[in-house]
Parts: structure tokens; sequence; C-alpha cells
């Protein structure tokens, strides 16, 4: 399993609604920060994948608010992988506060798609063997 930390996430007010809180449509932005910084720490990323002609797109999204974000927190977004990618990439997340409340719980699922012509495909084997060496016992 591969797990990683994204920490010092400062809220800004234009993340919060009226009353200061984060706006629920936010946390996707923070879970991409996230995913984002854990496959750079894999050493992959986002950009060069794309210029190879593989996209990524989300196919699946679960959020879970267990209290609220507010303005001006310092959040951390831990980042999980729990399997292997295949065709699809399986992403969960937690993130904490500054004081190390549970605030929100999430996933999210992509899947390997050929940009050339729109159909699934497997997962890069650099990206496999980049992530193997997490998911041995």
């Amino acid at each position: 399993m591969f797990v990683y930390d994204v920490t010092d996430i400062r809220v800004r007010y234009y993340d919060t609604d009226q009353m200061g809180v984060v706006y629920y449509g936010n946390y996707a932005r923070f879970y991409e920060i996230g995913r984002v910084e854990a496959l750079r720490q894999l050493g992959l990323n986002y950009k060069e994948l794309e210029e190879r002609g593989i996209s990524m797109p989300v196919y699946d999204f679960s959020s879970r608010f267990i209290r609220p974000a507010r303005y001006d927190d310092m959040l951390t977004v831990r980042v999980t992988v729990p399997q292997l990618p295949k065709t699809r990439f399986l992403f969960t997340y937690e993130i904490f506060n500054q004081h190390g409340v549970l605030l929100n719980t999430g996933q999210t699922t992509l899947v390997f798609i050929r940009s050339d012509t729109g159909r699934p495909c497997l997962a890069p084997d650099d990206l496999i063997e980049l992530a193997k060496p997490f998911f041995q016992e």
C-alpha cells in the first residue's frame, strides 16, 4: 500500500461559503492536489503521462464530511493507493486540520484512457514498476 501526506494546504477565503466553512465542491480539488503530489512522489506526473497519449479521467468520486474545514485552516491530505492499478486507479483520502482532527474521507477511481482512441487501456508498465515495491510483503 502506498501512502503519502500532502501538508500545508491553507484554506483560502474563496474556498469557503458565507459561514466560513469550506464549500463541499472544493474537496474534489483537495483530492486532486493530493493525488497529483502523490503520483509525483512515486516518480510520475500527469503532464508526462498525457504527452505519452494516456489520460486519467475520474470515473467515480465519493466524499464523507465528518467535521467542517474552515477559513485559514491548514490541511493535510493523506492519499492512499490501496492496490496496484490495472485499467482503474483507486485513491482514498483523509483530510485533517492542523490539530490532527479528521475532517473528511473520500475516494476516487480514475481510468486509464488512450487519448487517440478514447478507449480504456492498461496502466503503463513504468507506473506499475514504480508502485510495485509498496505492494510487496
